[in-house]
C-alpha cells in the first residue's frame, strides 16, 4: 500500500530523472484525472487503490518517454473549456488564447451583431467552439482537411454544446474558399514550422501530427495561400486573424500588405512573444 503523498513524490522523481521539466505539474494532472480529485494532495496520507496506482505508474512511465500529458489524459483545457485531444490534432496551447482575445476585441469594437466567422485549419475545433461560446449569436464554420480531426471537432462541439458548422475540406483549394462567402472574420492558426524546425523538434512535439505543424520550407506557405485565396470570401471591411511562430511577424505583415490588408495589428502572448496579427480587408470600390 502506498499513500498519495508517497506515490506523488515517486512519480515526480521518475519524471525528474528523465528530464521532464514540468514533472510536478504533469504528475498533478495525472493524479487529478485518475483519482477524480481536483486537489489530490489535500489528503496526503490517503491510500491509493492498487488498480489506480498501476494506471498512474503506467501513465508516468509513458510521460517519461516524452509522450505529451495532454494525449495521456485525452483532454485539455482551452479558454476555460474542456476539449478532447489525441494524436490526430494539435494540442491547444495558452498562446492561442491570444487569438481568441483578438477576435473578441474586433467583435466588441466593431459592434458586430451576429458575425459570420470561419476558423481555418480548425484541428480540435478549440478556436471555433470557443468563439461560438463567447459570441452565441455568431455563425461559426470550422474548416479542417483531416477526417479524423473532424471527428474530434464534432465531439468537442457536442461536449461544449456549441452549434457550429463543420466542413471537411482543404483550405488551400479555391473551391473551398468559394464555398464560403460573406465572412466577417477569418481566423486561422495554420501549420507554421519550417523545415529546420521539423528537423529539430522537441520530443513531445514529435507526437503531434505533421499535417498540423509543417508550413513549408520557410513556414509561410499557408499564410501566402490563405491570404490570397480567401480574401474574396471576406466582406468589405472584413477581418483576418492569424497566429504565427516566433520571429515570423515581419514576413506575415508583408504577405498581408501584398494582398491589400491594412490596419495590421500585432499582439504578444503570455510569454511576451509577438504571436498573433489582425488585419482589415481594404474596401473594394
Amino acid at each position: 500500500m502506498v499513500s498519495r503523498d508517497m506515490l506523488f513524490r515517486e512519480c515526480v522523481s521518475l519524471m525528474d530523472k528523465n528530464g521532464i521539466d514540468s514533472s510536478y505539474f504533469d504528475t498533478l494532472c495525472i493524479f487529478q484525472d485518475i483519482l477524480g480529485d481536483r486537489n489530490p494532495l489535500f489528503r496526503p496520507t490517503e491510500i491509493v487503490p492498487d488498480d489506480k496506482k498501476e494506471i498512474i505508474l503506467v501513465l508516468v512511465k509513458r510521460r517519461t518517454e516524452g509522450y505529451p500529458v495532454q494525449y495521456l489524459l485525452g483532454q485539455w483545457e482551452f479558454y476555460g473549456y474542456t476539449f478532447r485531444v489525441n494524436e490526430n490534432v494539435l494540442i491547444p496551447r495558452p498562446d492561442t488564447e491570444t487569438l481568441i482575445e483578438n477576435i473578441l476585441e474586433i467583435f466588441r469594437k466593431n459592434n458586430l451583431k451576429s458575425p459570420k466567422i470561419a476558423d481555418l485549419c480548425s484541428g480540435s475545433g478549440c478556436i471555433a467552439v470557443t468563439l461560438k461560446k463567447q459570441i452565441p449569436d455568431s455563425e461559426v464554420y470550422a474548416v479542417e482537411i483531416s477526417e479524423k480531426a473532424v471527428e474530434l471537432i464534432r465531439e468537442n462541439a457536442e461536449l461544449n454544446k456549441a452549434d457550429i458548422n463543420i466542413i471537411n475540406a482543404d483550405v488551400l483549394k479555391q473551391e473551398t474558399a468559394e464555398s464560403l462567402s460573406g465572412l466577417d472574420i477569418i481566423v486561422c492558426n495554420p501549420p507554421y514550422l519550417t523545415r529546420y524546425d521539423m528537423d529539430t523538434l522537441q520530443k513531445e512535439v514529435t507526437f503531434e501530427p505533421e499535417l498540423a505543424l509543417f508550413g513549408g520550407d520557410d513556414g509561410l506557405d499557408f499564410y501566402r495561400e490563405i491570404t490570397s485565396i480567401w480574401r474574396k470570401s471576406l466582406n468589405n471591411n472584413g477581418w483576418i486573424a492569424y497566429e504565427f511562430g516566433d520571429g515570423q511577424h515581419d514576413d506575415v505583415e508583408k504577405i498581408l500588405y501584398k494582398n491589400n490588408f491594412y490596419n495590421i495589428t500585432f499582439s504578444r502572448d503570455t510569454q511576451n512573444i509577438i504571436r498573433t496579427v489582425t488585419a482589415l480587408k481594404q474596401e473594394e470600390l
